[in-house]
């Protein structure tokens, strides 16, 4: 787990080496890395509960959002749009 802030550097570092991102959303159990195996350069945690799929994407897009915001400097993150 993570805080916004630190994604949204962690992002800006990983723009440098790379020009797509793909995210994959794990099921109740996990991803399973027979199937996926190393291919991973993050992994990150929403929390150690489970949510639904559909919480989990906007939850992700949210995320991205904010990391977008915190980038160009706007009160986004803080409640002052």
């Amino acid at each position: 787990m993570i805080s916004s802030e630190a994604l949204a550097v962690l992002f800006e570092q990983k723009k440098q080496h790379y020009s797509d991102f793909v995210f994959v959303i794990g099921g109740a159990y996990g991803v399973d890395l027979e199937i996926l195996g190393n291919s991973f350069d993050l992994r990150l945690s929403f929390s150690p509960m489970t949510f639904p799929h559909s919480m989990a994407f906007l939850m992700l897009l949210e995320q991205i959002y904010r990391t977008q915001m915190i980038t160009k400097g706007s009160g986004y993150h803080h409640g002052n749009i």
